[in-house]
């Protein structure tokens, strides 16, 4: 995962949700068909695809993709 696009890609790929650019910095209760127990699996799933931990803490307290994706890329 590379850019915001692998990103985007991988939530539709992994979640089954159809997100686009224009969701990313959209309250995740304003994505059509999210759930909180997507966030949890988005998680998983980017944990699995950086190779390393990411803060549950940190990401249960995002309120948009885009924070999430900030967490998921952060050196």
């Amino acid at each position: 995962m590379t850019s915001i696009d692998d990103f985007l890609a991988l939530i539709r790929d992994e979640l089954g949700i159809p997100v686009t650019a224009d969701d990313i910095g959209r309250h995740f209760d304003e994505i059509a068909g999210w759930d909180s127990v997507y966030l949890l699996h988005l998680l998983t799933v980017l944990e699995r695809e950086t190779g390393r931990s990411i803060s549950l803490p940190d990401v249960l307290a995002s309120s948009d993709l885009e924070s999430v994706y900030t967490l998921a890329t952060a050196s």
